[in-house]
């Protein structure tokens, strides 16, 4: 039996993640311990305990951040309301949404000012979603899934334009489209893609290690929306099974009987060496070293949030 492990690339942290976790750590040397975060900065437990070592408290609610002090707002966005009640309550803001949830929030702003309604593709309960839904509630309404376009009403079907979660699955999602505009054929499409580029480069590349593979291993957290579809797209391209787990201690063993071929690839929020755990537990379990399939080069990265760039130069 001639056993492979197969590694996909790009995989783990994405731009808005790497400025996000690194927004925190230069608040905590620059202001020094404790810095609020509300909600965890990114979707991975690794990364919220090791930033909570330093010093950073997350909590759920602004009301839980002292009056004064300074507070981070992760990389998912916030809804105009917990800016607000920032404001009040005279915290320092540090606004680390990536940029690319930044857009999704001005398109809705913008498609809402133009008297649309919008139906937002996405996952009841996820911050990202309930950040978008923040700039226009009254006019926004959320599908789940393609099977839930049947149910959809609106308002005018004249005036309706569709925004997405950056996260999701990018099959479903069009799949969520096509039937959309079949009940709808005047739906406006956003000005771009709302799918981040980094979830589109995950699932394509574990689409590529998937088809052969008799297993692939995801890393990531439960609550990392992008860890989870990368599961759900690696059965689909074909993996015989796929597992997501938050580092090489949460493997079953049972998983490896019979397998020769592992495919190995990692959430946008999950840092490197969270895969190398796992690679070094199946090569202490007979496999040989990893070989990376790379399916495209990233370079894209994201300026630190304004008012931390300003309090830097300040600091010198």
């Amino acid at each position: 039996m001639s056993k492979s492990v197969v590694v996909a690339a790009p995989r783990g942290y994405c731009a808005g993640v790497d400025r996000a976790v690194v927004t925190v750590e230069k608040a905590l040397d620059l202001y020094g311990p404790p810095v609020y975060v509300r909600k965890q900065i990114v979707h991975n437990k690794h990364v919220v305990e090791t930033l909570e070592e330093r010093g950073a408290i997350f909590v759920e609610e602004i009301d839980e951040v002292p009056e004064g002090a300074t507070v981070v707002f992760s990389a998912h966005g916030v809804s105009p309301a917990v800016h607000a009640e920032a404001s009040e309550r005279q915290l320092k803001t540090i606004d680390a949404t990536c940029p690319l949830v930044t857009k999704v929030h001005n398109e809705a702003k913008r498609f809402a000012a133009d008297g649309r309604q919008i139906l937002l593709i996405g996952h009841a309960g996820h911050e990202e979603v309930e950040g978008t839904m923040g700039e226009a509630p009254d006019r926004t309404i959320l599908v789940e899934h393609p099977d839930d376009v049947a149910n959809v009403e609106v308002d005018d079907p004249s005036q309706l334009a569709w925004l997405s979660q950056t996260t999701l699955s990018v099959d479903e999602t069009w799949e969520t489209v096509t039937k959309l505009r079949e009940k709808f054929p005047l739906l406006m499409n956003p000005p771009s893609d709302d799918i981040c580029y980094a979830t589109q480069n995950r699932q394509s590349a574990v689409k590529q290690i998937a088809k052969g593979s008799d297993l692939v291993i995801v890393v990531g957290s439960s609550n990392s929306s992008n860890s989870v579809r990368l599961v759900e797209v690696a059965l689909e391209a074909g993996a015989k099974a796929s597992y997501r787990v938050d580092n090489a201690g949460e493997i079953d063993p049972a998983w490896l009987e019979g397998v020769e071929k592992v495919g190995v690839t990692s959430g946008a929020s999950v840092p490197d060496v969270l895969v190398e755990g796992v690679l070094d537990y199946l090569t202490e379990r007979g496999y040989p070293a990893a070989v990376e399939e790379r399916l495209t080069e990233e370079n894209l990265t994201f300026a630190l949030p304004p008012e931390l760039r300003k309090d830097l130069k300040k600091r010198g």
